[in-house]
């Protein structure tokens, strides 16, 4: 039987089997394959949503910080920290056994602009890029050396055009500024898993260049262990063989793989597809927001048939996944609610803003007891 058909045959009867609740959470049923995570706000992290904690408490053993991890929000000046939320986060994870996940280290996106600019004006020299980098990494990770298990080093990399993204990390540092954030990550905590976050490398012509990045990367010495998919689909997009054919290709390299961002958007955006680049923005426009009064019930099963698919896949490849972690808790946290589209209503996760679980949970309960 092709993998394709296998999957999707799967995926139907874990949508329409009899519900899966009573063995718990999702924690519960994948705990001989992988750990399951949810991404944070700082809301969740202060302890100020309780609805999310309840859900949090009950299906997870994984926790990542949305945004307080950030280096706009964590070092928004020079030698200026703000450790407030993240000690929280923490602590939170230490109090709670979470596998705590750090995002993110290095990032094109959400990076202050001083960071880049030279202390005699115009952009800063290769010297002092590494050197803040440098000082960034060892405050940051060595602050949580041993309570934050897995670091996102390097994130979103290569472009969607196949090539090396050109950031100011990029044109300023070179690769040899990628090399060296691995290199002070793992001298800043020894037993951190080190990842590389990118999303749509399952696109073919994307993939080649991630796949040839991290070549590059073990050859210099990066101690590269794992990569991150980041995992932001839409109900069509993509085609999720290759999402199995991208685990298997970068499981050659010798690294492990986690699905770092899931979520799944039912909303429409015109000529998009699945991205995840945050320069993308579209006008608002009501035909663009079907759902504001909730999701109809044939979307909800194919949502729930979607959502299924994707952990048959991982459960498949158990040998090499570490994680899987969906980017919120609830539809009232998924970042679609303001992206790509201003002020949309978005049904992307597994939780409704009532907190309650949708069809796609005991979908993927069910894939896991077949």
């Amino acid at each position: 039987m092709k993998l394709k058909t296998m999957l999707i045959g799967l995926a139907a009867a874990a949508v329409i089997s009899t519900p899966a609740m009573a063995v718990g959470g999702l924690k519960d049923a994948y705990k001989d394959a992988f750990v399951i995570g949810a991404a944070l706000n700082s809301g969740e992290i202060m302890g100020n949503n309780k609805l999310a904690d309840a859900i949090v408490a009950k299906h997870f053993n994984s926790i990542s910080p949305e945004n307080d991890l950030k280096w706009e929000n964590i070092q928004p000046g020079p030698e200026r920290y703000n450790f407030t939320v993240p000690d929280a986060y923490v602590a939170l994870g230490e109090k709670n056994h979470f596998y705590t996940v750090g995002h993110v280290l290095v990032w094109h996106s959400q990076t202050p602009s001083w960071v880049f600019e030279g202390k005699n004006g115009g952009p800063a020299t290769k010297e002092e890029l590494l050197a803040r980098l440098k000082d960034h990494i060892f405050t940051v990770v060595g602050r949580y050396k041993g309570k934050i298990k897995s670091w996102d080093v390097v994130n979103e990399v290569v472009g969607d055009d196949g090539k090396m993204r050109q950031s100011p990390w990029y044109k300023i540092g070179g690769e040899e500024l990628f090399v060296k954030a691995f290199q002070w990550a793992h001298e800043a905590d020894p037993a951190a898993e080190l990842t590389y976050n990118d999303y749509n490398i399952e696109n073919p012509n994307k993939r080649a260049e991630a796949l040839a990045f991290v070549k590059r990367m073990k050859a210099a010495g990066a101690p590269i262990t794992q990569v991150g998919i980041q995992g932001h689909y839409t109900l069509d997009v993509p085609d999720l063989k290759l999402l199995d054919d991208t685990i298997s290709d970068f499981a050659k390299l010798g690294v492990k793989i986690a699905i770092t961002e899931l979520d799944i958007d039912v909303l429409p955006r015109p000529n998009l597809g699945a991205t995840a680049d945050v320069a993308v923005h579209l006008a608002e426009d009501p035909k663009l927001n079907p759902y504001v009064h909730g999701l109809p019930e044939a979307v909800q099963q194919k949502l729930a048939e979607r959502y299924a698919t994707v952990f048959a896949i991982c459960l498949k490849h158990k040998d090499v996944i570490t994680r899987v972690t969906l980017w919120g808790v609830t539809d009232a946290d998924t970042w679609h609610n303001g992206w790509p589209i201003p002020n949309r209503t978005a049904h992307s996760l597994l939780f409704d803003r009532a907190g309650n679980a949708k069809p796609a949970v005991d979908a993927i309960i069910a894939v896991a007891q077949h």
